[in-house]
């Protein structure tokens, strides 16, 4: 361990040469890396982390430069995915990490995989589908996971140790889960780096073995309006919980409740998730749109076809954002047009 470069954390007394050793043995998953993630990993990263694994289903934009950290001009003119992108910046902040990006969706099968070896989740992800699964996989395999959310001025956050706290599923009844979304009321990224501040603090507690510190209570603030709530929920903790009660069923990790297309929130864009992952053949497939008149770009992770009305990105495991449209079943057409 270099300490040198570390110092000043191992200065601070809660941490010390013990705990950034500790720090240094561990394995954090991040699920998504936009405007939370990408800061979070970066943080984690700076920190001295031992392992980060990274998924992002996504590709870098114009519009998430604003707040989303890690990324530059040219990784959203090149549609470069979050997931490829951020491993490459973090490679450069901090090669002492080791540091494995997945570009893909966080799909039961593949947290179920990765929970074997993961200390602790993050929550970084705008899809609450995703993250009632991460819920599910947390409290199974008994992995504490952080909660982060923020939109316009607000932020907010909640630790979830499995056997110790309630766990979402519990809370969700009960707090002010909101619809709104940073592309439907926008942010501002200071709300982005105050979520990431508690949340990746919280995670530092756990990291060094300190879970008397943890903060035990729910956060909620907003920014412009100077307001901060830490709200208590051991009582919502329920027995029947499906999730963390006494019979446990997981409700999130059985099929039938996996969604195979999905509407992504403010943005226009349906995904499309084939049931087997595919081997899409770029070269052959750009070959034969380009001779329909269409308009194909790509590279080593996608491809882009601009339709007449719609925009289509397509990745090598068959996965697809349509954009422009939040209609299933006319993404679903256009889906089968492409790929036959």
């Amino acid at each position: 361990m270099n300490q040198k470069r570390y110092s000043r954390q191992i200065l601070f007394s809660s941490i010390g040469t013990e705990g950034q050793r500790e720090i240094r043995t561990k394995h954090v998953l991040i699920i998504g890396v936009g405007a939370l993630g990408s800061s979070i990993a970066e943080m984690l990263c700076r920190s001295g982390i031992g392992n980060l694994t990274i998924i992002d289903r996504d590709y870098v934009e114009k519009s998430n430069l604003q707040r989303q950290q890690l990324y530059t001009e040219q990784d959203a003119k090149e549609r470069i995915p979050k997931a490829a992108a951020a491993e490459r910046r973090l490679m450069e902040i901090n090669r002492e990490c080791s540091i494995k990006s997945i570009v893909g969706e966080a799909t039961v099968e593949l947290l179920e995989q990765l929970a074997k070896s993961v200390d602790i989740i993050m929550d970084a992800t705008d899809n609450m589908e995703i993250r009632m699964i991460v819920n599910d996989i947390a409290v199974k395999h008994e992995i504490p996971w952080i909660y982060g959310a923020c939109v316009g001025s607000s932020g907010m956050s909640y630790t979830i140790v499995p056997g110790e706290t309630p766990c979402l599923h519990c809370l969700i009844k009960s707090m002010p889960m909101t619809g709104m979304t940073c592309d439907t009321v926008g942010i501002i990224a200071p709300t982005v780096q105050l979520v990431v501040s508690h949340q990746v603090t919280e995670a530092l507690k756990i990291l060094v073995g300190d879970k008397a510190s943890l903060r035990g209570t729910f956060l909620t603030f907003d920014l412009w309006k100077n307001e901060h709530h830490n709200i208590k929920v051991n009582r919502v903790k329920r027995e029947d919980c499906p999730t963390c009660g006494e019979n446990p069923t997981y409700p999130f990790l059985k099929k039938e409740n996996q969604t195979k297309t999905a509407v992504l929130c403010g943005r226009e864009t349906v995904q499309i998730r084939p049931s087997n992952p595919k081997d899409i053949p770029f070269q052959q497939l750009e070959e034969s749109l380009q001779k329909k008149g269409y308009t194909v770009r790509q590279n080593q992770f996608l491809l882009s076809v601009q339709l007449e009305a719609n925009r289509v990105v397509l990745f090598k495991d068959g996965r697809a954002l349509i954009h422009e449209t939040n209609d299933v079943v006319y993404a679903k057409t256009l889906y089968d047009q492409l790929l036959g």
